[in-house]
């Protein structure tokens, strides 16, 4: 017999706005003694092609067909039903009902994003049960082994590009990180110095300073993809820091978006690239710009020079997996067999399941691959789940942007826990 305050009552969603100003859902489980708790789920603006669906109503005259009733209707009609009455604190065996019902590989039929916000939803509500922070009741569940919490560094967006901002660069995203790593919360101080700087050079070289899709400034007219690192490089020296000794530099370059027939093109310099020569730029970035991060740097589809890539800069840079892996735990296996990487992203978002996000973040700590839980750079919400489950394994980095509600949300909710943590 499951007591009464562990017992799922009853599951309901809503659709709710999202920071694309387009539908997004958010659920709530209520439990036996009618406590609840909810979590609203993200959805990317770049996307890898193996990401679990995001289920859409496709009906062109309720947001553009981006409405989210279907969604709702599968939470409230079919997955509430057919978990009620469950053990709220049997996340894998719940989230394992859910994957049977849906029976498809990228959980097209009940959507990812449906199953994802009853998975997180479950989870936020047996912490809530238990009394425990979410972090703790996350590390208990699945056994995380590492005795001490290790708190993420914030990897910051400063400028964005890509897919994320119009007439800027090819590149999606150039990133700071704190060499030394005090605390968060002197961490986090010393990047948005960075970042408060970084307005008044880029206003001083005439660019604008209107912010993108991740809170981070969204210049158009850049005339080069490697101008931002000019332009961080010095934002860093204005901020009192050193380059590459307080501060480092990393991109995400979601290069999938201008790959096509086996080459790279590259709006801002006009001209083709092969794997090869691609790699040969990075090479040539690391050695003048020192980043110590590469996100995507080749298309999810061109794995054999991914293992290049890795060969000829890993033991400089981070290589890191996204749209490579998307936190699927088959991909990330392969990854790992042919070395095609060193550090991978997580994103629950892109596999649907809490259980199966666990899993892959497992699988590459125990094969030393750094893991990064990262944001969505599309319709995020002010949701602070991401933030847990970064500190509850022992991420190396959380990825989010510097500004705009939904991500400043993520960073308090940092702040908060190391201020937990340390008392």
């Amino acid at each position: 017999m499951v007591p009464k305050k562990y017992k799922i009552h009853r599951i309901q969603a809503r659709e709710i706005i999202s920071s694309a100003a387009r539908p997004t859902i958010e659920t709530t489980v209520t439990l036996g003694d009618r406590r609840s708790a909810s979590v609203s789920v993200p959805f990317g603006a770049s996307t890898g092609k193996r990401e679990a669906t995001t289920l859409l109503d496709r009906d062109k005259k309720r947001y553009l067909g981006t409405g989210m009733l279907k969604a709702m209707h599968h939470v409230n009609e079919i997955l509430s039903a057919e978990l009620k009455g469950m053990d709220v604190r049997k996340q894998q065996e719940i989230d394992q009902h859910m994957l049977r019902l849906d029976r498809t590989p990228n959980k097209r039929r009940l959507g990812g994003n449906t199953i994802l916000s009853v998975s997180l939803a479950t989870a936020r509500a047996a912490a809530l049960a238990l009394d425990i922070p979410l972090y703790k009741y996350l590390r208990t569940t699945y056994n995380v082994r590492d005795k001490h919490y290790k708190l993420p560094k914030p990897l910051m967006v400063m400028i964005e590009g890509g897919e994320h901002a119009d007439n800027s660069t090819d590149i999606q995203e150039y990133l700071i990180a704190p060499m030394h790593h005090t605390s968060v919360h002197e961490s986090v101080r010393i990047c948005l110095e960075v970042y408060a700087h970084l307005k008044t050079i880029l206003q001083k070289h005439k660019l604008s300073t209107n912010v993108g899709n991740e809170g981070a400034y969204a210049p158009a007219g850049i005339t080069s993809n490697t101008k931002p690192f000019e332009l961080i490089i010095e934002a860093i020296r204005k901020a009192g820091y050193k380059f590459n000794k307080d501060m480092r530099i990393g991109i995400d370059s979601a290069s999938s978006q201008w790959y096509n027939a086996k080459k790279y093109y590259l709006k801002r310099e006009k001209k083709y690239f092969t794997s090869q020569k691609l790699i040969e730029r990075y090479q040539t970035w690391v050695e003048r710009y020192k980043l110590f991060y590469i996100e995507d740097g080749l298309a999810e589809t061109d794995w054999n020079y991914w293992t290049l890539l890795n060969m000829r800069l890993g033991n400089k840079t981070m290589i890191v997996g996204d749209d490579l892996t998307v936190t699927n735990l088959e991909l990330l296996r392969y990854a790992i067999d042919v070395n095609a990487i060193n550090a991978v992203i997580i994103k629950p978002n892109q596999i649907g399941t809490l259980t199966q996000t666990m899993e892959a973040i497992q699988y590459a700590h125990e094969h030393r691959i750094e893991t990064i839980v990262s944001h969505r750079g599309g319709g995020e919400t002010n949701d602070t789940f991401i933030v847990d489950l970064a500190c509850a394994v022992n991420a190396a980095f959380l990825k989010v942007g510097p500004s705009r509600g939904e991500r400043v949300e993520k960073y308090n909710r940092l702040l908060a826990i190391e201020q937990e943590i340390r008392r």
